[in-house]
């Protein structure tokens, strides 16, 4: 899944799709990986899933970042995401 990561938000929450692209706030900084730390929690606490199951797979120092997820189905991520 292809995920934007606007860090330096004035909230952490998911905003929605544009296109194919999952759009996420996060208020972290860009700095020492803590926005990628912060996508992967907001992303775990909202699908209800362990961190351990989310992964930036590309992307680490971009904006625009890939995120395997392990062990959820399309249809899952589809109907948790849209709640």
């Amino acid at each position: 899944m292809k995920v934007r990561l606007l860090p330096r938000s004035s909230a952490t929450k998911i905003v929605g799709f544009d296109g194919d692209t999952l759009k996420v706030k996060v208020t972290s900084a860009p700095v020492d990986g803590l926005a990628n730390r912060d996508l992967i929690d907001v992303l775990s606490k909202h699908l209800k899933v362990p961190k351990r199951r989310i992964e930036i797979i590309a992307g680490h120092t971009s904006r625009t970042k890939v995120i395997k997820f392990r062990d959820i189905s399309s249809d899952e991520l589809s109907r948790y995401l849209s709640s």
